[in-house]
C-alpha cells in the first residue's frame, strides 16, 4: 500500500494532513522563514538555506525573498535559475524548471489541484500534476502557470498570463489564457 506521500508523488488522490507530509512542510516553511528573514548580505548562509530547501537544483540558483513552496525536494532546476521576488511555487508534484530560465516577480506555479466533486474536496483529499518549464524561459511578472503545464525552450510568457495549456517552444505568448501570439527567430 502507497504512503500518502508516494500518493501525492504519483498524482493519486492524498491525504495533505498526513503527519510525514505535515512534518515536511514544517521543515519547509522552517527553512523558508530563515531565507525569507535573511540579509541581502548573508550570501552563503543563503545558499546553504536554498541547498537545504532544494537539493535538486543545478549550480547558480538565485532567488530573491520572499519565496514560498510547499516542500523543495519536488523542485528539479537546471544550472542559473532566477527566481525574481515573491514566488510561489505549489511542488507536490514533480516541478522541472530548465537552465537559465528567468521566473519574473510574484510568478505562482501550482501544481496542486482539488477535486471538482465537493464531497472529496470537504473530504480533505487533493491531487496534483506535473510542470515542466523549459531551458532558457523567461516567464513575466504575475503569470500564473497551472497543473500540467509543459512550456518548451526559449519561450517568452508575457506578465499577468495565466498558462491552462502547453506552450511549444521558440514562441512568444501571453494572455488570459495564455495563447501563442507569434515565433521566436532562433
Amino acid at each position: 500500500m502507497k504512503s500518502e506521500k508516494e500518493k501525492m508523488i504519483s498524482g493519486d488522490l492524498y491525504n495533505a494532513m498526513d503527519e510525514q507530509l505535515a512534518d515536511d512542510r514544517l521543515r519547509t516553511r522552517t527553512l523558508l522563514k530563515a531565507l525569507n528573514d535573511s540579509k541581502p548580505h548573508e550570501v552563503k548562509e543563503r545558499n546553504n538555506l536554498v541547498a537545504e530547501l532544494i537539493p535538486n537544483a543545478g549550480k547558480g540558483l538565485w532567488i530573491e525573498p520572499p519565496f514560498y513552496c510547499d516542500y523543495g525536494y519536488n523542485l528539479q532546476l537546471g544550472e542559473k535559475v532566477y527566481f525574481n521576488f515573491n514566488c510561489t511555487v505549489l511542488d507536490i508534484m514533480p516541478i522541472t524548471i530548465g537552465s537559465r530560465t528567468l521566473i519574473g516577480p510574484s510568478v505562482q506555479i501550482y501544481g496542486a489541484i482539488h477535486p471538482m466533486n465537493a464531497k472529496e474536496r470537504a473530504g480533505g483529499l487533493e491531487a496534483g500534476k506535473p510542470i515542466t518549464i523549459g531551458e532558457d524561459v523567461w516567464i513575466g511578472g504575475n503569470a500564473t502557470i497551472c497543473p500540467g503545464v509543459t512550456i518548451g525552450d526559449r519561450v517568452v510568457i508575457g506578465a499577468g498570463s495565466v498558462v491552462t495549456k502547453d506552450i511549444p517552444s521558440d514562441t512568444f505568448a501571453a494572455g488570459n489564457p495564455c495563447k501563442v501570439i507569434r515565433e521566436i527567430p532562433k
